[in-house]
């Protein structure tokens, strides 16, 4: 170890002092006797070691490789998605580069606190949770530094949620360097994709980086492509509506007549009730681009109840009809036909129930021909939501600082 600190003297403050002294841990000897100008020495050497390397008139170069390693928590309703990463940066400071036939270590590794580092800053970030909070840089002989961050986080991301639960989105990462300026740094990013779980609802099929041009703020993006697996949704979702419709359109080969089915129709409108406040609070909505299945759903409530207030026209119109014709004149009895002359059959002889069968009231033949129109239309209601489904196309509306974004030039 007594061999570091002729290093460390070469490395940071290029004149004999101890690292003791650089952390300020406390003189000793003569170094006691004029602390003011010591300190002012001090200070000034290691402001210089923790000042960005100069690379003449070029800005210095970082390379950044982007790990990711896990992707979880995806919540649509929030927009916020939480994320596990790993950054290894690496730039050139000859300022610490040394001798090997002097010093023959050829790498040392040093506390961040003591050189200069990006300082990151996450534009999307809620909370970041650093793993390390006391990371090692190493250093190379040559001066070549290489810094490695784990963080866990949990960001913002503007999902397109119109295909929902067949949706694509795209989530970008913005790391800033606040402390420096485009001048001064600038970043040369990668990107792995190390995910190893697919046990998830939303997967990552796909992992970008990019460096926006003509920017006041060095920074980089790393920009995640999620689809949704959709099988809890279609579970959750789908099946239980399409259930409903489909008994809704059984109930219509009841009788009209047939007390039970004023009560089954009623019975499967306030269960698609339920079912449909529960699904509001499941789908997310959003100033623009609202999903597809929000507006599909409120369709089938619209069906179920056209559906339920035709039953219940109907059957009271049947029913007044009926009281109608019981509350008419009786038929003349037989005797009294005879004694007039009337030898003939009448046809009002005919039992009742045969009467009935052979032919419908008017509100039973309207409510046959609405069943085949609302069989029609349910079936054209489903091709022209697939339709709209395979060709529909929404762009989001633009962000409010979208024309001055942070980072950038403002628009004039």
């Amino acid at each position: 170890m007594m061999a570091l600190w002729p290093l460390l003297h070469l490395t940071f403050l290029g004149f004999s002092i101890t690292l003791p002294l650089v952390h300020g841990q406390g003189f000793q000897g003569t170094a006691a006797i004029w602390p003011s100008l010591s300190n002012i020495n001090l200070s000034k050497k290691v402001q210089e070691g923790i000042q960005i390397p100069n690379n003449g008139s070029a800005p210095l170069l970082v390379d950044v490789q982007v790990f990711v390693s896990n992707v979880f928590n995806v919540d649509i309703l929030r927009y916020t998605m939480s994320s596990m990463l790993l950054l290894r940066l690496s730039w050139l400071d000859t300022r610490l580069a040394w001798n090997t036939s002097a010093h023959p270590r050829h790498a040392i590794t040093l506390p961040w606190e003591s050189l200069w580092t990006p300082r990151l800053t996450i534009l999307e970030a809620l909370w970041v949770d650093w793993r390390d909070q006391s990371p090692q840089a190493r250093v190379d002989q040559d001066g070549h530094v290489k810094l490695n961050l784990a963080l866990t986080m949990e960001t913002n991301c503007n999902f397109e949620l119109l295909h929902f639960p067949r949706d694509h989105s795209n989530c970008s990462l913005s790391f800033y360097a606040l402390s420096n300026t485009a001048m001064e740094l600038e970043f040369q990013a990668h990107v792995v994709n190390e995910i190893v779980s697919v046990k998830r609802e939303y997967v990552v099929y796909d992992l970008k980086t990019q460096v926006p041009p003509q920017q006041l703020v060095p920074c980089f993006q790393v920009m995640l492509s999620l689809k949704n697996t959709a099988l809890k949704s279609i579970i959750a979702l789908l099946v239980p509506a399409e259930a409903l419709l489909l008994a809704d359109v059984c109930g219509g080969l009841l009788p009209l007549w047939a007390i039970e089915r004023i009560g089954y129709k009623v019975t499967l409108l306030l269960g698609y009730l339920v079912f449909h406040s529960s699904l509001v609070q499941a789908l997310p909505s959003s100033s623009s681009c609202n999903p597809l299945l929000i507006y599909y759903f409120t369709i089938l409530l619209l069906l179920l109840f056209l559906s339920t207030i035709e039953t219940v026209l109907l059957a009271g119109l049947l029913a007044w009809g009926s009281l109608g014709a019981k509350s008419g004149p009786s038929p003349v009895p037989r005797g009294e036909q005879r004694e007039h002359g009337n030898p003939g059959p009448h046809p009002a002889e005919e039992p009742p129930r045969r009467v009935k069968g052979s032919q419908r009231s008017w509100p039973e033949t309207a409510d046959r021909i609405f069943f085949l129109v609302y069989v029609v239309g349910v079936l054209c209601s489903k091709f022209v939501f697939a339709g709209i489904w395979m060709w529909a196309a929404c762009k989001s509306d633009a962000a409010p600082g979208e024309a001055a974004p942070h980072g950038r030039r403002p628009r004039l």
